[in-house]
């Protein structure tokens, strides 16, 4: 379990990574579309689930919200619910703060449209949740004997 929970917390950490790649990208490839004649207006936006915009870097949305809504939550559960068995020092703990930051992303995600000012809490909270997944690895690769004193 203590293996489990110590992949847990990498794999999140790396998707922190991943989803600062795909929004800058996702980002980058609308400003650049836009320099080309593209233009964006509201029906663009309202239509985005039906009918997804083809510039490059469009899919950086996608894995973005897939992973931030989905991904995230459900591994962060999976780290709390398995941190109760792996015997790591402080892991309950790590695990808990994780969980509840990740939710904290997930609600400035997916409200960050109505009020913008999320935003910047979203993209604080990311650093937050990569350093608290990265507490956590480096807790689970200490030895057991550490863990137990």
């Amino acid at each position: 379990m203590r293996a489990a929970y110590l992949w847990l917390a990498r794999i999140i950490t790396l998707l922190v990574v991943v989803q600062a790649m795909t929004i800058v990208f996702a980002v980058a490839g609308l400003f650049h579309w836009i320099e080309k004649g593209g233009s964006i207006d509201a029906s663009v936006v309202s239509d985005w689930d039906t009918t997804r915009p083809t510039f490059t870097g469009a899919v950086g949305h996608y894995i973005h919200g897939l992973a931030g809504e989905r991904v995230f939550p459900v591994l962060a559960l999976l780290l709390l619910i398995i941190s109760f068995f792996a015997k790591v020092s402080q892991g309950v703990v790590l695990a808990l703060v994780l969980l509840v930051l990740v939710l904290l992303q997930t609600f400035t995600g997916l409200y960050g449209d109505k009020m913008p000012y999320l935003g910047l809490v979203h993209g604080l909270n990311a650093f937050l949740i990569f350093g608290a997944a990265m507490a956590a690895a480096m807790k689970a690769k200490e030895p057991a004997a550490a863990a137990a004193a």
